[in-house]
């Protein structure tokens, strides 16, 4: 079972333990490859989630995984075979292998307005007090911010959106910060948007939100085009680390990368270090060839506090979900060293 841990021993990444979180040793895990140098590494199980899992399915991607009892638990994007986007619950039991219900959640909403679904897609899923948060793009005359919560992953009851449109990655802290919940996202507009950067948004009640502040913007090459944030934000004792993704427009469309930085611990807006390198880009044929081509997107991390061993999901070219792992101590090194 996941248990709270401070700072104290040492990190198999090799330096001392930095992440502030849970003790999870059952993650799904494999070492760096022989000759590997690079601070993340992929799973030689790649694609974990094939994208016809559940009869309905013509892919499975950009979905959220948790801890959950003594296993795992997650939302995942499953676009079915009428190509509408919708959101499935799913449990595991070693994070690798999964049953995913194969009916779309049935959201409990007594919000008239918003109970009519009309998609939904790339979910979060964030643990905060005493239950599950998920957070998706939501359709409300255009694209924003969906929010649900659950306990066991079976009942989940619709909250108000968090933002008018045009918005999507939305994504919460695991805690409040300053007595007040936060949550990062990345306003937009209504197509497949050619802009985009991070801002951070304040809350007393997960309902009413305010406060935006910038975080940041794009800055030329992999992450030229727009920016938006991935999985919940890890606390470690050198600040959140936020792994993002990143796009540049080629003479042949999109190509969606992940890079990470480190937010300050108590005014997250304030960027300490951004690595200029990309964390991964598309290059395996299962990143490069699918539904939309060249596509790395990370929306889930599962992190072993003691050990500072990090399991990233990805979506891979809109299609298939994929694994990728990391030590946090490394992964901070090499931001401040790249910085």
């Amino acid at each position: 079972m996941a248990v709270k841990t401070q700072v104290g021993p040492e990190g198999l990444g090799g330096g001392k333990q930095v992440v502030v979180g849970l003790a999870l040793p059952n993650i799904p895990w494999e070492d760096r490859p022989a000759g590997c140098r690079e601070p993340i590494w992929r799973s030689q199980r790649n694609p974990i989630i094939p994208r016809d899992l559940i009869p309905c399915s013509n892919s499975i991607f950009n979905s959220a995984v948790v801890p959950f009892g003594d296993g795992f638990a997650g939302v995942f994007r499953c676009d079915d075979r009428r190509r509408y986007m919708r959101l499935h619950s799913g449990t595991s039991g070693d994070g690798v292998t999964w049953n995913i219900q194969p009916e779309p959640i049935a959201f409990e909403c007594g919000i008239p307005e918003l109970s009519h679904f009309e998609y939904g897609y790339d979910p979060r899923v964030c643990w905060i007090e005493d239950r599950y948060y998920v957070t998706w793009c939501n359709w409300y005359h255009g694209p924003t911010i969906g929010m649900a919560w659950t306990r066991d992953f079976q009942t989940f009851t619709q909250m108000e959106n968090a933002f008018l449109p045009f918005n999507r990655n939305g994504v919460l802290f695991p805690r409040k910060i300053g007595g007040k919940y936060m949550m990062l996202s990345r306003p937009s507009d209504n197509g497949h948007t050619p802009f985009g950067d991070i801002f951070l948004s304040a809350s007393p009640d997960l309902v009413h939100w305010g406060e935006h502040r910038h975080v940041m913007g794009t800055r030329g090459s992999w992450e030229s085009t727009k920016i938006g944030a991935g999985p919940v934000p890890i606390e470690t004792t050198e600040g959140w680390l936020l792994i993002y993704h990143g796009v540049l427009t080629s003479c042949n469309g999109f190509v969606y990368h992940y890079g990470a930085a480190l937010l300050d611990l108590d005014q997250p807006w304030k960027v300490l270090y951004r690595a200029q390198p990309y964390l991964m880009s598309p290059q395996r044929p299962y990143e490069c060839v699918g539904d939309v081509p060249n596509v790395v997107f990370p929306c889930a991390a599962l992190c072993d506090a003691p050990t500072g061993r990090l399991a990233i999901y990805y979506g891979a070219a809109d299609t298939v979900t994929c694994l990728a792992f990391a030590y946090v101590d490394e992964l901070i090194a090499w931001i401040k060293d790249n910085s």
